[in-house]
């Protein structure tokens, strides 16, 4: 087993007296490809948001590589440089051409050159499908199209970890493939990815662990084969029954 990049320790968050979280305990290793899934509610977006520290748990613990980041010390933007996201809602800027959405990261966070990191966000861009709009404002994409830039975006910072929210929930149905396509082909690469996502294909598929949640713990967790052919909770079988039956 590879050695852990992200470790979870009793995370717990509340929004008000509303606790959204409850005790979440997991570990990712490098390279893994780790699914979340649920109903909506479940907590996994706000798990997800934690771990990029978009929202500040109540209490619990965070480690990348060993090292606390909840514990005072740490910078919250160069974590976030090693762990990306990408949303659901694409977040491109608007006003930036598809190139210049993928460098203005590294130049103004990791301080590229300007060449070094239009090399990169051009590679990373190649990779996804997208080497061809390097020229194109957000506007005159698709939805798909938008959320591959918005993966080169994220890679072109080189990320250790990659989160990704719900990355096709935006999208037309015949948009889905290309983005879960991309993500496949990521995850063949060896980069650690963890997902959120009600693509149940896509986990099955592709992940090496899944871990299904409800109201606000982690019910269950497994490989795709333990979880999709031998759930042992109730509330997953009851989950899974409608993916399986369709």
């Amino acid at each position: 087993m590879s050695k852990s990049i992200i470790d979870i320790k009793h995370l717990k968050k509340s929004f008000g007296n509303h606790e959204v979280l409850k005790d979440i305990n997991f570990t990712v290793a490098e390279g893994e490809v780790v699914t979340i899934i649920g109903s909506s509610g479940s907590g996994k977006s706000t798990m997800l948001r934690c771990i990029n520290l978009l929202e500040e748990p109540t209490s619990g613990d965070i480690f990348y590589r060993g090292e606390n980041i909840l514990d005072g010390r740490h910078q919250i933007n160069q974590y976030r440089t090693h762990v990306g996201m990408v949303f659901q809602s694409f977040n491109l800027f608007n006003n930036l051409n598809v190139l210049d959405n993928c460098t203005v990261g590294p130049i103004k966070i990791l301080k590229k050159s300007r060449q070094e990191a239009e090399q990169t966000a051009k590679e990373y861009l190649e990779i996804v499908g997208m080497g061809q709009y390097i020229n194109a404002m957000p506007k005159q994409l698709s939805g798909g199209q938008k959320q591959r830039v918005a993966i080169a975006r994220a890679l072109s910072m080189k990320p250790d970890v990659l989160l990704f929210d719900e990355p096709t929930s935006a999208l037309d149905p015949e948009m889905v493939n290309e983005v879960l396509e991309t993500m496949k082909h990521l995850a063949k690469t060896g980069l650690t990815m963890i997902v959120v996502t009600h693509e149940m294909e896509f986990a099955r598929d592709v992940s090496d662990r899944v871990i299904f949640m409800d109201q606000g713990y982690i019910k269950e967790m497994g490989t795709p084969e333990e979880l999709f052919q031998h759930p042992k909770e109730e509330r997953t079988k009851e989950f899974l029954t409608r993916f399986l039956n369709s």
